[in-house]
């Protein structure tokens, strides 16, 4: 059944339930895409924990509305030693929620885990010959080569933020969950009021000194709380979020389905407004450690068998101002992106030719586990379309139904699909995070330290390396060019097109800011 007809159904079928009280002046409820499946966002790439992070964690750096990095947790620094030097001063008087003083040392442990995990993060610790804490409110980079792009990487926004917290918490091993949410953020998280599946509870951090200048944008700027508690309501069902939300249970549905989206704009009381003018990248990920798409020839007879234009179809409806296909391996309208290859994509699709490429390459018929979360709209919707023309194409698919915390849980398994592993799983990534090769995440190729998929690609990773040493734009365009030809030939991922959702809240809410769901400087009234 098509998406759109089966939320029909589940309206038609089902009572709106209601989900509790009104919103009050001092509580903004907030709707995310999915439950929170991990506490630390330097372990997952899922954009909950990321989303939880910034109401938790500050960061050193921030990012202004032209993307630039800021001073956030920090007075200043200075660059020296012709770039091989910077030092860092914190700010005075910042606290952890645990009450005890943010130091250098806290920071240095921080910074040290996530460069383990992030791709951005894993480039910059490259470049470090030393990384230290002269004393309690001074940072030391000193650098094998200059990196000018370091306060960008401290200051990255997603999908790992460099979160800043206690040093006892830091020391776990970056490929181990951190299971205390400690932070020095604007929000103290509520670990006695989590209900798995239903609720996410935060309260305003009485310590959290805001900076005193600049101008609150994205992640920079002061972070003025003006909310005593902040709630994440768990709401699977699309029809009853939309119900709620019209009814003021709710203020801020994050991530509203496209079928529902007319009803909302009819609502003098709701605004549905575009915060992400990058809009949000699908993808389709292999695990290539298993059978059968260990197999080069394979993932690419599947790309002649992707059709764009029906994923995003299926997510965002036939409104092709919400959707763009002919998406390559870098965010459409940016710098980085460009036409190299794209025929692999935009070609004539031949479902005929894939199935008799995948025979000839040698599929033995293995089981295509496909992980389809069913609490995420878009997220099911793609692996719907996935399955089926997996099918057309002679795999034997095993979609397999679960919720997206499980699925998070789950894609870090690498093992055969019969010992709990998985073949293909969808996901989507803010457009930012495909912009160029320091944060692009899927395009890394460094083998089991690559993100679950863990594709081997020694030219990528080379290229990789040549795009971060070109000395100008036009170098930079001219590599990631590329980039993509080699992507299209080894297949770390399959881009699967690009939507530009909008987002829904209660009119009597302002400051919203864009690029991500951020909850300080929003105020009712």
């Amino acid at each position: 059944m098509h998406r759109r007809q089966l939320i029909a159904a589940t309206t038609a079928a089902l009572a709106m339930p209601s989900i509790g009280r009104a919103a009050s002046a001092s509580t903004l409820r907030f709707v995310p895409d999915a439950d929170l499946a991990t506490l630390d966002p330097v372990w997952t790439t899922s954009y909950q924990s990321r989303d939880h992070g910034f109401l938790v964690y500050d960061t050193l750096f921030g990012q202004d509305a032209s993307f630039k990095a800021t001073v956030q947790m920090l007075e200043g620094f200075v660059v020296e030693d012709d770039g091989r030097s910077y030092k860092m001063a914190l700010r005075r008087n910042l606290k952890f929620h645990d009450g005890t003083p943010v130091l250098a040392r806290d920071c240095v442990a921080s910074i040290a885990r996530w460069g383990k995990r992030d791709a951005f993060g894993q480039a910059l610790m490259a470049a470090v010959d030393e990384l230290s804490a002269p004393d309690d409110r001074t940072i030391l980079f000193r650098l094998k080569a200059p990196f000018p792009l370091l306060p960008d990487a401290l200051g990255k926004t997603s999908p790992n933020m460099c979160p800043i917290m206690p040093e006892r918490l830091a020391l776990t091993d970056g490929f181990t969950q951190v299971k205390e949410a400690i932070g020095s953020g604007p929000y103290r998280y509520k670990a006695d009021e989590r209900v798995p599946g239903a609720r996410v509870a935060y309260e305003k951090f009485a310590d959290y000194a805001p900076r005193d200048n600049g101008k609150s944008e994205r992640t920079s700027g002061p972070k003025i709380a003006n909310f005593d508690r902040i709630e994440w309501v768990i709401l699977p069902d699309p029809s009853t979020a939309s119900s709620a939300l019209q009814r003021g249970e709710i203020d801020w549905w994050y991530a509203p389905v496209a079928d529902l989206l007319p009803n909302l704009r009819k609502n003098k009381d709701i605004r549905v407004e575009t915060i992400v003018p990058t809009g949000v990248i699908a993808t389709m990920r292999f695990n290539q450690t298993q059978a059968p798409f260990d197999n080069p020839a394979i993932r690419r007879a599947i790309l002649g068998a992707v059709q764009q234009s029906d994923y995003m179809t299926a997510v965002m409806g036939e409104d092709h101002k919400l959707w763009r296909d002919q998406v390559g391996y870098f965010c459409p309208n940016t710098p980085m992106a460009s036409k190299a290859g794209m025929d692999a994509l935009t070609g004539p699709r031949d479902l005929e030719r894939a199935r008799r490429d995948i025979a000839a390459a040698g599929y033995k018929g293995e089981r295509v586990v496909l992980l389809s979360p069913q609490d995420i709209a878009s997220v099911k919707s793609l692996a719907e379309v996935t399955a089926d023309m997996l099918k057309k194409i002679g795999l034997n698919v095993d979609a397999q139904a679960m919720d997206w915390a499980t699925a998070v849980q789950r894609r870090a398994n690498a093992g055969p699909a019969d010992q709990g592993g998985w073949s293909i799983f969808q996901t989507s990534w803010a457009g930012l995070d495909q912009f160029n090769p320091a944060g692009h995440i899927f395009l890394r190729a460094n083998g089991r330290n690559a993100a679950p998929g863990w594709p081997s690609s020694d030219k990528l990773e080379a290229l990789r390396a040549e795009w971060f040493a070109a000395t100008d734009l036009d170098a930079q365009k001219a590599v990631c060019e590329k980039i993509q030809l080699q992507a299209f030939q080894d297949v770390p991922y399959i881009p699967l097109g690009q939507t530009l959702p909008p987002t829904a809240y209660r009119a009597d809410l302002t400051g919203v800011l864009d690029g991500l769901p951020l909850f300080w400087n929003v105020r009712r009234g």
